[in-house]
Formats: structure tokens, C-alpha cells, sequence
């Protein structure tokens, strides 16, 4: 065999290797308590379709043009989280989710916003979801990147999915255990 052949076998290889390896163990269940069902690769791979093309529908839609919202779907369900400017937005949004194609359905946690927001507050709010963020990852309970992390006005607002009911209720606990939090939405849902 050439270098070039050898070179090539080797660069699959080891591009398998970083696609398959961190995929593995996503067909498992974290919980062994049985409240989280167990998803497959595929359930994954598709959730993550479903998720880019609801973000890019909503981005692309005159009415909505959002970055503000979060999109997350766990085998088909979306959960959209955030904060919109209107009722009527939040009613688009629903509305563009509901036709994206792998959508099954549509678990509306969308709040309006209320009043404006100054760039002091936009950068206190940052610090304050980097910072429940970081609580979150290192919680030895929720480990979680799972979690999304929204704040308004020093209000935080949690979305996703979990693994089990305890880990819905000290989600809370850690958000509120962070310097600036005045109060938290809990949106999140328990995996089935």
C-alpha cells in the first residue's frame, strides 16, 4: 500500500473514531431509576434535524426573525423557551414550528418580554447565564449541557430536558444559587 493510501485509511479511521465514539453511549439511559427512556443514535441524529430546521425556519420567518428563542426536541417533541416580543409572536412561532417537517409537537414555554432592556442589563443578564450555566455543568447531580439558560432582567428561565424528576427540582435550586438570580421559570421537562 502507498503512504498516501495509508495516510488515507488512517484520517477514516480516526474520523470514525471521533464521530462514533461520543454518539455511543446515546442510546443509553443516565437514569436507572427508569423514568428517562432510552433514545438511539438515530433518535439523536434526527432530533438534531429537526432542531436546525425549526431554528432556521424561525430565523428566516419575516414575523419572527428571533434569536431569542430556544428550539429543543427530543424524538420529535419540540420544546421552543425564550422570550418573544408579542403574543402574536409567540403565536408565528408556534405556528412555523408546527410545519417543519419531523415536528411532532409543540410545547410552547415562550414568555413575553416586558419593558426594555439596557445594555447594562444585557450584560448583567450574560453573566448571569454564563454563570448558572457553569453551576449547572459542575452540579455533581446535573452534570447537564442538556440545560438551556435564558436571562431577562435577571430573571432566569431553564428549558430541556432532563433525566429524572429529582434532577427537574435541583435544576432550580442551582439556578437560584447564583449571585444575581432574582427569580427562575422552570420549563424543563423529564425525559420519557
Amino acid at each position: 500500500m502507498t503512504k498516501l493510501a495509508h495516510r488515507f485509511t488512517f484520517t477514516a479511521a480516526i474520523a470514525a473514531c471521533v464521530l462514533i465514539v461520543p454518539l455511543s453511549g446515546c442510546n443509553q439511559s443516565k437514569d436507572t431509576t427508569g423514568t428517562a427512556a432510552p433514545t438511539t443514535i438515530g433518535n439523536e441524529i434526527d432530533d438534531a434535524v429537526v432542531t436546525t430546521r425549526v431554528k432556521s425556519a424561525l430565523l428566516s420567518d419575516e414575523y419572527v426573525k428571533s434569536l431569542d428563542i430556544k428550539v429543543e426536541t427530543r424524538k420529535g417533541d419540540v420544546m421552543l423557551s425564550g422570550f418573544a416580543d408579542n403574543q402574536a409572536q409567540i403565536d408565528r412561532s408556534i405556528l412555523v414550528t408546527k410545519s417543519v417537517l419531523g415536528a411532532k409537537n409543540v410545547d410552547n414555554k415562550l414568555s413575553l418580554k416586558e419593558g426594555k432592556q439596557s445594555v447594562g442589563n444585557k450584560i448583567d443578564d450574560g453573566v448571569i447565564t454564563a454563570s448558572v450555566k457553569t453551576a449547572m455543568i459542575k452540579d455533581p447531580l446535573m452534570k447537564s449541557m442538556e440545560v438551556s439558560v435564558v436571562t431577562r432582567k435577571s430573571e432566569v428561565q431553564l428549558s430541556g430536558f432532563v433525566d429524572s424528576d429529582l434532577q427537574f427540582n435541583h435544576a432550580v435550586e442551582v439556578a437560584k444559587g447564583v449571585e444575581g438570580v432574582t427569580s427562575v421559570v422552570n420549563n424543563l421537562r423529564v425525559k420519557k
